[in-house]
């Protein structure tokens, strides 16, 4: 047999650019064996329990308890009584509702598509789009306070310290871009909703799942690069040193999640400053693009821009953004007047959620890609204080889109005075297990040992979770 010299083979088809070729190749996950079972300790892109419709999810956070008798699920019987008392028992949260008085919508609304969606007068772009939302009326909560709501929304239950659903994907499918993160949060740069960064927390999961944050106002990832120029060598001189003392206190420490996930952050940081500042450029987009989220009209230039930030990323490989509400003027916490604190958040988001779809629609990433737009509860039908409407756990309005749901279909109804979910019900552990069936995920089966049991995103034995197959395509 004839010999094959190391020149030869390096001269070969097999030679350095091969090489390199295989390396960024088994680095984006797209070579070598079939990829691992769902749920993994580091962020190498995995494979589901079955074949996914979805591969993405961009999760529009309404914090604060939209109104769903104001925006989404009219009632009749609510505007012909109102300033009557309701005729049953009423659960409020806060003092001011005592009356019991009935008050009907101040706004219109109107039917949109072939579907006869409703949505207030206050909702046109995303009325406009009708037939690609799939409105679930039937929602319902655990508790009426803001942070526990969020939690249960996020986590499936109302405790604190669980992980949320943007952590479980994470640790479960990885990510197929090594040089972004899983699961970024795209919060209002002027505070934080309600629940903080307990809404993208790791909980008990390994502290490299949970969500990073970027920002849509200045630098969009912070301290990527040094504040002051560095003489040649020193920053990697400097890396090296902290590179051996990580790995020393690894030795030391080896069941401590949050260094390692220290450590890979500080990785990946290295790895975005080759790219993500050009990504998160948004000067880059056509002004087409720019007119259609609204980033240069000071009303929706804060949703807006980031909605176009989370189809960018999504675009880009990352696996889970969350996109919170602007937190100015309150949100959607209207406990006094309602009337004037809808016409004022409503034009904030509603061009740029309904841009979003859109925009995804035209690129083919819709199919690909779920939206969530909800808040964590909605709102009683009866007044507090005269013009606004205190909390209520038992019935809200979400939407979803793309991703396999069903487009142009309406779920569930509640009762005569949109007070509570009465038919085809839907849980918040519900809506997550039927999330994570639409990323190829059994909530069952997708498990972490945490404390000698084995942790689930939805603990199906406890709140009888299930996957809502009518709202599935």
């Amino acid at each position: 047999m004839t010999g094959f010299s190391r020149r030869a083979f390096l001269q070969s088809h097999l030679g350095f650019g091969t090489l390199a070729a295989a390396y960024l190749l088994h680095a984006d996950g797209l070579l070598g064996p079939a990829r691992a079972a769902p749920g993994g300790m580091d962020m190498r892109p995995r494979g589901g329990h079955f074949p996914s419709q979805a591969t993405s999810v961009i999760f529009l956070m309404q914090s604060g308890g939209p109104s769903q008798v104001d925006l989404f699920d009219p009632k009749p019987e609510l505007q012909r009584r109102d300033g009557q008392r309701h005729p049953g028992e009423v659960e409020s949260f806060q003092p001011g509702s005592h009356d019991n008085r009935l008050m009907a919508c101040a706004h219109r609304f109107r039917r949109h598509g072939q579907s006869g969606m409703d949505f207030s007068e206050l909702l046109p772009h995303m009325g406009e789009i009708a037939d690609e939302w799939c409105m679930v009326r039937s929602m319902f909560s655990d508790n009426n306070n803001h942070p526990q709501a969020m939690r249960c929304v996020n986590t499936g239950k109302i405790f604190a310290g669980r992980p949320t659903l943007g952590a479980w994907v994470s640790y479960a499918l990885g990510t197929e871009k090594q040089n972004l993160p899983a699961f970024v949060v795209l919060r209002d740069p002027d505070g934080y909703s309600s629940g903080g960064a307990t809404q993208w927390e790791n909980g008990w999961l390994p502290a490299q799942f949970r969500g990073t944050e970027v920002q849509s106002r200045g630098a969009a990832i912070l301290n990527l690069r040094p504040h002051s120029p560095l003489p040649d060598g020193v920053q990697r001189a400097n890396l090296e040193a902290l590179a051996r003392l990580n790995e020393e206190r690894r030795r030391l420490y080896p069941s401590e999640s949050d260094l390692d996930a220290r450590l890979r952050n500080y990785e990946l940081a290295a790895r975005m400053q080759l790219n993500a500042e050009q990504l998160l450029d948004l000067s880059r987009e056509p002004a087409s693009i720019r007119r259609l989220y609204g980033v240069d009209n000071p009303v929706t230039a804060n949703f807006g821009t980031r909605c176009l930030m989370a189809r960018r990323l999504v675009e880009s490989g990352v696996r889970f953004v969350q996109v919170m509400v602007p937190v100015s003027g309150g949100g959607w916490d209207h406990h006094s007047d309602i009337r004037q604190g809808l016409a004022r958040v409503c034009p904030q988001v509603d061009r740029p959620s309904a841009a979003l779809v859109k925009d995804l629609k035209a690129r083919g990433l819709l199919d690909r890609t779920i939206i969530l737009w909800t808040g964590e509860f909605g709102r009683l039908p009866i007044t507090q204080g005269g013009t606004g409407r205190d909390h209520n756990r038992h019935a809200f309005t979400l939407l979803l889109a793309g991703g396999g749901f069903k487009p142009g279909h309406i779920h569930g109804a509640t009762d005569e005075f949109g007070y509570q979910a009465v038919e085809r019900r839907v849980s918040c552990p519900s809506l997550l297990a039927t999330l994570l069936h639409q990323l190829g995920l059994d909530h069952e089966r997708l498990g972490y040992r945490h404390n000698g049991r084995e942790e689930t995103l939805t603990d199906a034995p406890v709140t009888g979770a299930r996957v809502v197959r009518d709202l599935l395509a």
